[in-house]
């Protein structure tokens, strides 16, 4: 039986990550997707270079690139899709979080 990631990365959203990880250098093991207290709501997502490996960090490696998970934010993301969106006035990291109950009317933060 396999086991699912707690987090799934789209095409869009992994040929990002290889972007900004290349540009980086080597020294760049992947990028960390976590959560802090900010906003309307209480929680925004995070998105970080990972150029020195927590091991409490859940490590997911899916479609060439490896996406490391804050611990502590890990229960707050269980579930979600992280996609990339490039469109003519905005772009960026998009979440589709299922643990989602509010998010603020700006988008910035979020409550579970």
């Amino acid at each position: 039986m396999t086991m699912q990631a707690a987090i799934t990365i789209t095409d869009a959203a992994a040929d990002r990550i290889k972007t900004i990880v290349d540009g980086r250098g080597s020294a760049c093991h992947g990028v960390r997707l976590g959560t802090s207290t900010k906003g309307c709501n209480g929680l925004s997502y995070t998105v970080d270079y990972v150029d020195e490996i927590d091991p409490s960090d859940e490590k997911i490696e899916d479609k060439g690139v490896t996406l490391f998970v804050d611990a502590m934010s890990l229960i707050y993301l269980i579930g979600s899709e992280m996609d990339y969106k490039d469109e003519r006035f905005q772009s960026g990291f998009t979440f589709s979080n299922p643990n989602e109950k509010g998010r603020c009317g700006c988008g910035e933060s979020f409550t579970v």
